[in-house]
């Protein structure tokens, strides 16, 4: 299996630089995995597909504004650093361009000595760790100098920082957004509750490693980061309870999807538990407990569509992009969604 074989050719002029004014307002392309078939909808009629008993699983990680502009002590060069994952005692695993400025000892100010690092040691793909200086609350000074991380292809700036954030976001720790829940609001997150459809809550902090392009041709060679996970008791039972039922266990985004499919047993059971996953879902996967994934159009030849056909088959899933192109569907980060049912 080629990286190749996942290639789609994308306008530039579609791939979706703003978020919507309305979050439901995004357009929904439904594709039946088994006939290939392909509806067009906008998103507030998602409800219109889900049924009583189903279980609807998103993922509440929050993200943080996670990129930091800041000068280097003694020259004043600037320095961008990105937080990727959260160690022990102020501790962080970043990105830092450009990284030949960032050696072991390297101090960089933020805010005027606000936020200071100290560039501690070099890890896995030059990568730096960093330790942070500052008075009072870490999350509170991120939030006054920090910016949202937003991916490489988005190079507009966002006004509005929640917008990159679904509603439903509590737990902080992402570098990056889980994209298919941005589509959500409150009164349709309401609506869903009150067709009995169970809505069960996991955490997965999404890294950078959603952004990383695959460099090998054979797919089974890529290696994917490794992410944090929650799963509480709460929704391990009503994922189990779904499955027990023979109702369908629906997943907003991949990530929901990588983080249940990462925590099942062999029988397709949930037990709550937490840790760090590097599952990497392709054609040949065979899902333990996700029946169907709503989810956003990703990239071309990245582990998201791969992930997507491994579920509704690369033949169908090239086609419905295809199709999505042909009637200018917007891409990626803040565009429009897909229904795998």
């Amino acid at each position: 299996m080629k990286t190749s074989d996942f290639y789609y050719d994308l306008p530039q002029e579609l791939i979706a630089q703003d978020p919507l004014e309305d979050r439901a307002g995004s357009r929904l392309l439904v594709l039946d995995k088994k006939t290939g078939k392909i509806e067009h909808h906008a998103f507030r009629d998602i409800a219109e597909y889900l049924e009583s008993g189903d279980c609807l699983v998103i993922n509440d990680t929050k993200v943080i504004p996670a990129r930091l502009i800041g000068s280097k002590e003694g020259t004043g060069a600037k320095i961008e650093v990105l937080l990727l994952k959260r160690k022990e005692n102020d501790v962080w695993e970043t990105l830092v361009k450009p990284g030949k400025k960032a050696k072991p000892g390297t101090r960089i100010s933020f805010g005027d000595g606000l936020l200071v690092g100290e560039v501690m040691d070099v890890v896995e793909e030059g990568n730096r760790l960093i330790h942070f200086e500052y008075e009072g609350i870490f999350e509170e000074i991120l939030d006054q100098l920090g910016q949202m991380p937003l991916p490489p292809y988005i190079t507009h700036q966002l006004k509005d920082k929640n917008r990159y954030n679904t509603v439903y976001a509590s737990h902080a720790g992402s570098a990056a957004a889980p994209t298919a829940g941005l589509h959500f609001t409150p009164e349709l997150m309401e609506k869903i509750r009150e067709k009995g459809i169970e809505i069960a809550r996991v955490t997965l902090h999404v890294g950078l490693g959603t952004f990383r392009p695959v460099k090998v041709e054979d797919v089974t060679a890529h290696h994917m980061h490794s992410e944090f996970y929650i799963i509480d008791e709460e929704a391990a039972e009503k994922i189990n309870s779904a499955k027990k039922n023979h109702k369908r266990v629906i997943c907003v985004g991949t990530t929901s999807c990588r983080t249940i499919e990462s925590a099942a047993d062999e029988n397709g059971h949930l037990k709550a538990c937490s840790g760090w996953t590097e599952i990497f879902i392709y054609p040949g996967y065979e899902f333990k407990i996700l029946d169907c994934l709503i989810t956003n159009f990703h990239l071309p030849e990245s582990t998201l569509i791969m992930l997507v056909s491994a579920l509704a088959g690369k033949e169908h899933v090239l086609n419905a992009y295809e199709e999505a192109v042909k009637e200018k569907y917007r891409f990626f980060s803040f565009g429009d969604a897909m229904l795998i049912l």
